[in-house]
């Protein structure tokens, strides 16, 4: 399992206007995504001005942070855990814009949201077993439309097509990180049945 307590307490948001700030874990078990891999992530998406992110599973909010930082103007983060909700919502408040935080499981809200979003991150536990279920219902969902950007992160040892269930998703490319993977989907309306 990848899944760890977290050692080291804070984490450093690493580009934007936010950029060296640092904002504190929540308790318990996280994972938190590496400052190289955040930083590399979004340099390949470029510039945020303007655009609608999601970051499910979201933790300390890092990743909407991140975004916030770069110039996107519509957020939301979505976290189960109801332990984080205290250090995922102070984290928020960092950002110049309004981050809109749901604790919740990250199923109901794929299901009840009518949002579309230019860019979605998702970074499950890497232990979770319904990651191809997962990615499915955000591709089916109100969540993903055919300009959506969908990113998740995963152990390297997963299979990367696995995440193409239905034939709706495609993979545009992989970047590696250690033992990570971010791969960077979209909704191909030629594969849609």
């Amino acid at each position: 399992m990848s899944c760890h307590s977290q050692k080291t307490s804070v984490l450093r948001i690493t580009g934007g206007i936010l950029n060296g700030r640092t904002i504190p874990v929540p308790p318990g078990i996280i994972r938190p995504s590496m400052n190289k891999m955040r930083k590399s992530v979004f340099s390949i998406i470029g510039d945020l001005s303007g655009a609608s992110f999601l970051d499910l599973f979201s933790g300390s909010g890092i990743i909407a942070l991140e975004a916030a930082s770069r110039g996107a103007v519509y957020l939301e983060a979505v976290e189960s855990d109801k332990k984080k909700q205290k250090t995922l919502i102070s984290n928020s408040s960092l950002a110049t814009v309004r981050i809109h935080c749901h604790i919740m499981p990250v199923e109901l809200f794929i299901k009840r949201s009518l949002q579309a979003f230019d860019y979605i991150f998702c970074d499950p536990p890497f232990a979770y077993k319904y990651k191809k279920e997962l990615l499915s219902s955000i591709a089916l969902s109100a969540l993903m439309n055919e300009t959506s950007l969908l990113m998740i992160h995963r152990e390297k040892k997963e299979t990367q097509y696995l995440y193409c269930k239905n034939n709706i998703l495609a993979l545009q490319y992989s970047r590696y990180y250690g033992n990570s993977v971010v791969d960077f989907l979209y909704k191909d309306k030629n594969l849609i049945v």
